[in-house]
């Protein structure tokens, strides 16, 4: 497995300290989020899964909680919508330049706004998918949200 992707040049590029994980994917787990969970050893709620939306028909980009689910109605007034849906697989992947199971908030081809759910403000380090299949990248939220230009909001 490549451990140079899109999601790592961009925290390379922005001086961001992160560490990389690496696990199985299961093509078939019914939550990816949660396979990389279970396969890591780390608790639900610091393994951060990508969730590719739109918000009045624009891309935006959530970031929450492996085992949570995001109220479209609070991520559309996260950034001055009034309602969202989840974007079509194919759609994600050509707007990521990631395929879906490997979606980063890093390094995406274009730049969509992001929103982090601030539930995940409370931990010192959080994991999110590192651009590839099976690759987690561990930084702090901080870093996370900083890097990004992320708002935060409650997002369940």
């Amino acid at each position: 497995m490549a451990k140079t992707t899109p999601a790592t040049l961009a925290l390379d590029k922005a001086g961001v300290a992160y560490g990389l994980a690496t696990y199985d994917y299961d093509p078939d787990a019914p939550r990816v989020g949660l396979q990389a969970a279970e396969s890591l050893g780390v608790a639900p709620d610091r393994m951060l899964k990508t969730l590719m939306t739109l918000v009045d028909g624009k891309p935006v980009c959530a970031v929450l909680a492996s085992d949570q689910e995001v109220a479209m109605k609070k991520l559309a007034a996260a950034v001055g919508g009034k309602s969202a849906g989840m974007m079509k697989p194919a759609d994600a992947e050509r707007i990521t330049g990631y395929r879906v199971g490997g979606v980063s908030p890093f390094g995406q081809k274009k730049p969509v706004p992001t929103v982090v759910d601030a539930a995940a403000m409370v931990h010192p380090k959080v994991y999110v998918n590192g651009g590839q299949r099976g690759l987690q990248v561990e930084l702090s939220p901080a870093d996370l949200v900083a890097t990004l230009g992320a708002k935060v909001a409650g997002l369940t």
